[in-house]
């Protein structure tokens, strides 16, 4: 027998709705990072993106090889980072959907194949080929960046920063080796001592990256495709960040790729041994990253980014002005990369803080918009210098750093 009470309770049961957690969400543990751990992925990172740019100084030796113009050999560039981009946007949103761990030694065994291969290939398609292929593979330093963002939500931006400065030093040191090793030996040795070093990586990784990760998403490929376009529409910031991540990338890409050409030529005359040379100064610059990483910890990003974006535009005018100066291009390697790296520190450690259970979706969408800025700026920057030399060159990166800096100040008024 049912009772008055009985039958207001099975009311009250219906009109209180049940509660259920949407797919995407999952309690956020932080799990303990030891400064190994750091280490390890940071440098993992470097070494994995540094694929991308080892064909920057030698690109003339390439061209040489294949019997090909420097505008074409140029190509190679393009398709790296173009492979990098279309694995940001296919790839790395996995990292919300399946174990990080695996996807990423997956991504770096496979990786070694392809450097195998790049150094015994006799063609020059073949060679776009697998420059395409590497740059796909090389999204697991994007992979990592979430993954360490994931770990200790209190130490998010100095976390981020430092693996953001191993992909930064990656990035810069690579111009360095490649170009002694391809002055000293030839350029084919790059990429075999490369998949060395990915693959001594990867066995680093296997016995430090924690195995236990939370699944944040659970619908099939193709809404985690969507849902990753769905980040930008969602969140103002990362739309604003993403723009301007993208063109700072662009200058950065522009000004390595030209540079390679201007310093070759006359009255400079550097082979790829010097020309690498510069990125040492650069390396310089990408280890302050993680104090910029500190400041977004502290909540002050926008003024970061005004700063570090006239960095940049200080270095553009410098080298305009003094085309023919080595000095004036040493003092601008080194303020043209504090400021850029400062910029993409700073937008990485923000974005991190926008939704913890979809970082590898905000991840996705921001470096898609990086790398695409990189692609085409190395793809301006090529065809400025096809049309009108290094004076074309340096009006590009201008109007790109003015560019910069409007949508910094933008950010500034904004907050």
């Amino acid at each position: 027998m049912r009772t008055k009470g009985t039958k207001k309770l099975d009311q009250r049961k219906r009109i209180i709705p049940k509660f259920t957690f949407p797919k995407t969400f999952s309690f956020m543990q932080d799990i303990p990072i030891t400064k190994t751990q750091i280490a390890v992925m940071s440098a993992a990172a470097g070494i994995c993106v540094a694929n991308i740019y080892y064909n920057q100084p030698i690109l003339k030796d390439i061209a040489l090889d294949f019997g090909v113009t420097e505008s074409r050999a140029g190509i190679i560039s393009v398709l790296a980072q173009a492979g990098y981009g279309l694995g940001l946007f296919f790839i790395t949103p996995l990292g919300d959907k399946i174990n990080r761990r695996k996807l990423i030694l997956a991504l770096q065994i496979i990786l070694v194949l392809a450097l195998v291969g790049t150094t015994f290939v006799q063609n020059f398609f073949w060679m776009c080929t697998f420059s395409l292929i590497m740059g796909l593979l090389s999204v697991a330093a994007q992979v990592i960046l979430p993954l360490a963002a994931s770990l200790d939500s209190k130490k998010r931006g100095h976390n981020v920063g430092i693996i953001f400065t191993g992909i930064l030093v990656g990035i810069l040191a690579a111009r360095v080796f490649s170009g002694l090793i391809a002055e000293w030996f030839n350029w084919r040795y790059v990429y075999g001592i490369s998949s060395g070093l990915v693959m001594i990586s990867s066995l680093l990784l296997y016995f430090t990256l924690p195995d236990k990760q939370q699944v944040m998403f659970e619908g099939n490929y193709l809404r985690l495709l969507g849902s990753s376009l769905q980040q930008l529409r969602r969140f103002s910031l990362l739309r604003r960040t993403a723009l301007l991540g993208g063109l700072a990338f662009g200058i950065f890409c522009s000004f390595w790729t030209t540079l390679t050409f201007h310093l070759s030529g006359e009255p400079f005359n550097y082979g790829s041994d010097v020309i690498g040379l510069f990125g040492l100064l650069a390396i310089g610059g990408a280890l302050l990253a993680p104090l910029f990483g500190k400041l977004a910890d502290k909540g002050s990003p926008a003024r970061a980014q005004v700063f570090s974006v006239t960095l940049v535009l200080v270095g553009i005018v410098l080298v305009q002005i003094y085309p023919l100066s080595t000095v004036a291009f040493a003092v601008a390697v080194l303020l043209l990369d504090v400021g850029v790296q400062a910029t993409q520190v700073t937008n990485v450690a923000t974005i991190y803080t926008l939704d913890a259970t979809a970082h590898s979706r905000i991840n996705t969408a921001y470096m898609t918009s990086y790398f695409i800025g990189g692609a085409l700026g190395t793809f301006v920057g090529i065809q400025c210098w096809q049309a009108g030399g290094w004076h074309f060159v340096t009006w590009q990166l201008l109007s790109w750093g003015i560019f910069c800096l409007a949508i910094a100040v933008w950010g500034l008024k904004e907050k």
